[in-house]
Parts: structure tokens; sequence; C-alpha cells
């Protein structure tokens, strides 16, 4: 069993996936840690919708002008949505919901990638991503979608981060500018 510390050396975002389902109980899992992420206030904003449907996971890589593409050869796509009438710091919550999910799949040997929804375009025409996703998935229309997590088997090997190559410079002692020790 990988260690926290062995979770975080070995996430990495991966785009490509094997044409392998992900197991129910691995699904289980996976929509168990988003369920456990701390909120503001206990509020608990989010949705999560489940697709595995492939005609829907072909629309969602269409999501976005650029960069959800991968998510149509994804075997499972989690859009992580909220209610913004629940809770003022939603975009917070569905972050942390968003990274456990892709911790968990990191620990049950899936790998997975974020595709930003807020605040970007589905087309040239400045139709939002966020409400092409409401119509194709029948959400509510004060809804948001904060981002979309493409789970799978990867289908490419990408190590971690070796320690040396993390950019310790971004850590400060007690006031910006004044390097830790």
């Amino acid at each position: 069993m990988l260690t926290y510390f062995d979770i975080l050396q070995k996430r990495r975002s991966i785009r490509s996936f094997a044409p392998r389902a992900v197991e129910r109980e691995k699904r289980e899992l996976l929509l168990e840690a988003a369920l456990r992420a701390p909120s503001s206030r206990g509020h608990m904003p989010w949705e999560f919708v489940v697709v595995e449907d492939p005609q829907l996971l072909q629309q969602l890589g269409h999501a976005k002008l650029h960069g959800s593409l991968f998510l149509a050869s994804a075997p499972l796509a989690i859009v992580v949505a909220a209610d913004p009438d629940k809770c003022d710091v939603w975009v917070e919550d569905l972050s942390i919901a968003a990274i456990l999910i892709q911790l968990a799949a990191t620990a049950l040997e899936l790998g997975s990638c974020w595709a930003q929804i807020r605040l970007r375009d589905h087309n040239e025409s400045g139709y939002s991503a966020n409400d092409y996703l409401a119509d194709l998935l029948n959400l509510p229309g004060h809804y948001q979608v904060g981002s979309i997590i493409g789970v799978g088997y990867p289908a490419e090997d990408k190590p971690g981060h070796a320690r040396e190559e993390l950019d310790w410079d971004k850590l400060h002692a007690d006031q910006f500018g004044v390097r830790l020790s």
C-alpha cells in the first residue's frame, strides 16, 4: 500500500488512458474520497456527475476550446459542480474535492487529469464551457462546473517529479522574500 507521501511523489497529470474500464469498486472509492472532502462550514456545495458513457465522454472532450480532448479517451470522468448559493467559497470547496479524487486515483494505481472548466469558453463565439455542460448533463441553470477529472488506467508512464526539481524558492521564512533554511 502506498503511503501518503508516495502518492504525492507519484501523482502526475495523465492524459492518455488504456482502453480498460475502471472497476466499480475503484470508482466507488474515488467517489467516497470526493464525499469525504472538507468544505467551508460543512456546507458541501458540490455535486458529482459520473460519466462512463462513451458518447458523453466524447462530448466532454469538446467541453472547452483547449485542454479537454483527453477526456474523450478516458473510461471515466467525474464532473465536479456546485450550487454557488450554498456557499460563498464553492470554488475552493470544489478544488479540494477534485484534488482528493486525483490523489485517490493515484493510490488506486489509476491516472487522472484535471480539465479546468470555470471561466473557460466552449467555442470561439463565447458560449461558455459551463453552459455547454449544463445543457449536455442537464445541470440546474445556476450550477457551476469547476472542473472535470478524467480517470483511467495510464497508457503513458510519467515518473513523479524528482525532489531536486521542486521549486524550493517558493518557500519563505516568516516574511515573503526571506529564504527558508
